[in-house]
C-alpha cells in the first residue's frame, strides 16, 4: 500500500575509535587486554544503552571482520547498534579448552576463563561502558568449542551463542558426552545458539552435536546448525558471522504493517485487514490482549466482522526487541452526507499555504495565508515556495459515488492531520519506517467536508492523499482523489 525509499549515501566513512582497555583478573591471576569498540552513533555522556558482543581470540583477524559485518547488519536493519568487547589471547590452548590433554600442555583452563568472563570483565563492562545486559558470545574453532561449553554450563551468561565450526571433536567429543545432562537447564531461557561448519567435513564433529540438540533441546533454546559449502576453516568465518548475527536477533527487516490501521465498521458488515509486513514469528489477537506466540498467527487477510482492538506483535529473540502495533475499530453508523453547497465547483479543493513551524494545536483559521489556490491536476506540493517549515490546508467537499467501505490513505508530516465532516480519522505520527496511514469507514453516496492540515518541517516526509473506493477494494491499492470529485468554493 505504500511505496517507501531509503536515501543511500554514495560516501559512507565510517570511524571505529577502539578503546584499548585492561583488566586484572584475580581468577585468572594475570592482566588481560581488552579492545572495547563503541556503537558508530555512540555520544559520550548520552544515556543510552547496549547490547554487548564479546570477542573470543580477539584482534584484527576476527574483530576486524566482525566489526565490518556488523556495520552491515546494522545499516541493513538486522540489528542493533552493539558495544564489541574483542577479548584478546594469551594462552588460547589453555583458556579455550574444557578438559586437560597430555598433548596439549596447557590445556583445560576453560572453567577459569569462563569464570573470568562471567564473574569479573561482564561486569566490569556492565560498569564501565553502557551495556544493557544482553550479551552475545562468539567463538571461532576452539573458541566454538568454549561457546557451546559456555551454554552448557553458564547459560545464563549469555543471550546468544555463536560456534563458528567449533572443535567439538575435543576430548574424544567431550562436549557431545556432557551435553545430555546439561541441556535440561536451558528449558524457559530463551537463548538462541548458531553452529556453523564445512559441508563435507566432518572433522570438527559437529553432526554428533545435531543428533543431540535435535532428540533434546529443550524449549526456550533456539538453534541453527548450518554447513557452508565450498569454505576453509578459516573462511566460514564471514558467512558465520553474518548468518549468526542475524539468527541471534531473528529480526524481520521492516515494521509492522497492516491497512487499514484504524477505522468504523458496521455490524454485519465485515472488513479486511491486509497484512504486508514480514510474517515471521507474527502473531495477533483482536480483543485488546496483547499476543503471545500461542496466539493466532497472521495471515495476509483478517476478516473483522465487529469492533476489535487489533494487536500486532512480531517476536525476536531478544524479547526487548519485540514489534508491536495495535489498531482502533469501533463500530458505529455511517456518517452521512452533508448538503452540496450552491456556490461549489469541481475541479479540486481550497488550498491555504502558511510559510514558517506550526504545531498540531494551531488555528489557521486565524491566520492570513502566504498563498491560495486549488489542488487541480496541476497542483504539486513539493512545487510550493518552500521545501520545508510551512503548513497546507486543503478543505472543500469530497464527492461519493457508491454505497460502501473506504479507506483514506495518508502519507504525510509529524502532526499531520485528516477530517472528514469535522471528524478527525488519522492524525500522522510517523517516521521514515512507518511512513503511511489510513482509516477505513463506510459511507453513502453524496458529499462530504473534508479538511487536511499537512504541517511540513521535514523535507523526506513528502504529502500523498489516496483513497480505496468499495469498487476498487479487492485491488488493495489507494488511488488520487479524481480532481473532478474534488469541491471548492467560487
Amino acid at each position: 500500500m505504500a511505496n517507501r525509499s531509503q536515501a543511500q549515501d554514495t560516501v559512507r566513512r565510517i570511524v571505529d575509535i577502539g578503546v584499548l582497555d585492561s583488566l586484572h583478573s584475580n581468577i585468572l591471576k594475570e592482566e588481560r587486554l581488552l579492545q572495547i569498540f563503541m556503537p558508530q552513533n555512540y555520544k559520550p555522556g548520552s544515556t543510552d544503552k547496549y547490547d554487548v558482543l564479546y570477542v573470543l581470540d580477539g584482534g584484527n583477524w576476527n574483530t576486524g571482520l566482525i566489526k565490518n559485518v556488523q556495520h552491515f547488519l546494522e545499516g541493513e536493519s538486522y540489528m542493533p547498534p552493539t558495544i564489541i568487547v574483542s577479548i584478546l589471547g594469551i594462552d588460547r590452548n589453555k583458556d579455550l579448552t574444557p578438559t586437560h590433554l597430555d598433548s596439549w600442555k596447557t590445556s583445560g583452563g576453560g572453567a577459569n576463563f569462563l569464570g573470568f568472563i562471567k564473574n569479573e570483565l561482564i561486569p566490569y563492562i556492565n560498569e564501565k561502558y553502557p551495556s544493557n545486559g544482553d550479551n552475545t558470545l562468539w567463538g571461532h574453532s576452539l573458541g566454538g568449542l568454549f561457546v557451546i561449553n559456555s551454554m552448557l554450563n553458564e547459560p545464563k551468561t549469555f543471550k546468544t551463542y555463536i560456534a563458528v565450526d567449533p572443535s567439538l571433536w575435543w576430548d574424544d567429543s567431550y562436549i557431545q558426552k556432557i551435553a545430555p545432562d546439561k541441556l535440561p537447564a536451558l528449558a524457559g531461557l530463551n537463548i538462541t545458539l548458531f553452529i556453523s561448519g564445512r559441508e563435507g567435513n566432518e572433522t570438527m564433529k559437529i553432526a554428533t552435536m545435531d543428533t543431540i540438540l535435535k532428540k533434546m533441546a529443550p524449549a526456550g533454546l533456539s538453534w541453527k546448525s548450518v554447513r557452508y559449502p565450498d569454505e576453509t576453516h578459516s573462511s566460514v568465518r564471514l558467512k558465520s558471522i553474518y548468518d549468526g548475527l542475524k539468527f541471534a536477533y531473528g529480526w524481520a527487516n521492516g515494521s509492522i504493517e497492516f491497512h487499514p490501521m484504524n477505522g468504523m465498521i458496521l455490524k454485519d458488515k465485515p472488513i479486511k485487514i491486509w497484512y504486508f509486513g514480514d510474517t515471521t514469528k507474527v502473531h495477533y489477537t483482536i480483543d485488546g490482549s496483547e499476543p503471545t506466540m500461542l496466539s493466532a498467527s497472521i495471515q495476509p487477510e483478517i476478516n473483522l466482522t465487529d469492533a476489535a482492538k487489533v494487536t500486532m506483535k512480531q517476536f525476536t529473540s531478544r524479547s526487548r526487541y519485540d514489534k508491536i502495533k495495535t489498531g482502533d475499530f469501533i463500530s458505529e453508523k455511517t456518517l452521512k452526507p452533508v448538503s452540496k453547497q450552491k456556490d461549489v465547483q469541481s475541479g479540486g479543493f481550497h488550498y491555504a499555504y502558511y510559510e514558517g513551524k506550526w504545531g498540531d494545536s494551531t488555528n489557521f483559521k486565524d491566520l492570513k495565508p502566504q498563498k491560495e489556490g486549488i489542488t487541480g491536476a496541476d497542483f504539486d506540493a513539493d512545487k510550493l515556495p518552500q521545501q520545508n517549515n510551512f503548513a497546507l490546508v486543503i478543505d472543500g467537499l469530497l464527492e461519493t459515488k457508491e454505497d460502501g467501505y473506504y479507506i483514506f490513505v495518508l502519507d504525510a508530516d509529524k502532526g499531520s492531520k485528516l477530517y472528514l465532516n469535522n471528524r478527525l480519522l488519522i492524525r500522522w505520527n510517523g517516521s521514515y519506517s512507518n511512513r503511511t496511514y489510513s482509516y477505513i469507514l463506510p459511507l453513502e453516496k453524496g458529499f462530504y467536508s473534508l479538511r487536511l492540515e499537512y504541517l511540513h518541517k521535514n523535507e523526506d516526509f513528502k504529502l500523498k492523499l489516496a483513497y480505496v473506493t468499495p469498487g476498487i477494494m479487492n485491488t488493495k491499492n489507494p488511488i488520487p482523489i479524481p480532481v473532478n470529485l474534488q469541491y471548492s468554493h467560487n
